[in-house]
């Protein structure tokens, strides 16, 4: 196969071009890059970059321990508040329902149950503490209730 060498020359002329507006495109994306950001040289920039980086790292530690002691002290605190109103005395009627037990449950099931007794004589109030639901004392059956409900909403 022979080729003309006119052929040839405009192939190597345009293969020429092109390869000259590549070097050109590089040249000008190398001088972009190696600028920086007010002239800076390109290891200032690098130094600065590692600089943020390690104080980023840093905060992210802190950031880190803060969430976990929130947790630990959220595991704590009062997550379950429940109340059901009731009335202790159906047949009479004496007190209607303003008679309560509210549970106050942290995750764990630790908190204290209070309930009160309306009646038109007098009222009774009780404080019941629990551990992982359970209590000590004998529980009635609306502190039951309470207790139950507030566990289903704790998960």
């Amino acid at each position: 196969m022979i080729f003309d060498p006119l052929y040839v020359t405009y192939a190597l002329l345009g293969l020429i071009v092109i390869l000259i507006g590549w070097i050109i495109r590089l040249e000008i994306k190398m001088g972009r890059f190696l600028k920086g950001k007010n002239g800076k040289s390109l290891e200032d920039s690098i130094v600065v970059g590692h600089k943020n980086l390690e104080a980023l790292n840093e905060f992210q530690k802190a950031a880190v321990e803060h969430f976990l002691d929130i947790e630990k002290r959220l595991k704590r605190s009062m997550q379950s508040v429940e109340t059901i109103r009731f009335n202790p005395f159906k047949g009479t009627g004496d007190g209607g329902n303003q008679s309560f037990s509210t549970s106050f449950l942290n995750e764990n099931g630790d908190g204290v149950v209070i309930s009160s007794l309306y009646s038109r004589d007098r009222i009774s109030l009780f404080s019941k503490p629990l551990s992982k639901f359970e209590s000590n004392f004998e529980l009635t059956g609306e502190e039951k209730g309470v207790i139950k409900e507030a566990k289903g909403k704790l998960g």
